[in-house]
């Protein structure tokens, strides 16, 4: 399978899990370790419009600003430090995460906007959890007034502002919570 190459000022989904959908993080402590050092590897490499960590998966969509092999191996360094960290503490050794990290271009605002709206509803989806309130995710760092080094004021320029980026989470997550009712 030929990777996508992350090119310089286009956005992308980042994603990953844990092998044999094995989970990858045990404890809050976990995902926050990662996000510590997700903002060590990636802060200033790209732009982050979102993430949100679930147990045995992650999701990012980011913004290249370096160029390519810079962030490669941004990325390569975070999930190698990260599994290295989980492996010693869970005394386990071998691969954490399967082989390669999934990445899918974006290549159009529409995309963008619901890509990252599927990113903040997973814990809704996946684990029947307020998307809003779930810690590990992006999500209330757009809707704060908190200092946060995400691309909050693109992300909500995508959506014509913060009322307008709550209501279509609140939307898309009636239309799914809706679909899953009627299957």
């Amino acid at each position: 399978m030929k990777l996508e190459v992350l090119e310089k000022d286009y956005f992308y989904h980042i994603y990953n899990r844990g092998i044999n959908s094995e989970t990858i993080f045990l404890s809050n402590d976990n995902k926050l370790y990662f996000l510590k050092l997700f903002s060590k590897y990636l802060i200033g490499i790209v732009d982050v419009y979102a993430y949100c960590l679930m147990e045995n998966h992650f999701h990012i969509v980011i913004k290249i600003v370096e160029e390519e092999k810079i962030v490669t191996q941004s990325l390569s360094n975070l999930f190698n430090s990260y599994a290295k960290a989980f492996n010693k503490q869970n005394n386990r050794t071998g691969s954490l995460f399967e082989k390669h990290f999934k990445r899918i271009k974006i290549q159009d605002e529409n995309y963008l906007r619901n890509i990252i709206q599927y990113v903040h509803l997973n814990p809704k989806n996946h684990l029947d959890l307020n998307y809003k309130t779930y810690k590990y995710s992006s999500f209330q760092a757009f809707i704060s007034d908190k200092e946060t080094k995400l691309a909050r004021k693109e992300v909500l320029e995508y959506f014509d502002g913060i009322d307008n980026f709550i209501y279509c989470h609140d939307l898309k997550n009636d239309i799914l919570s809706e679909k899953y009712t009627l299957e």
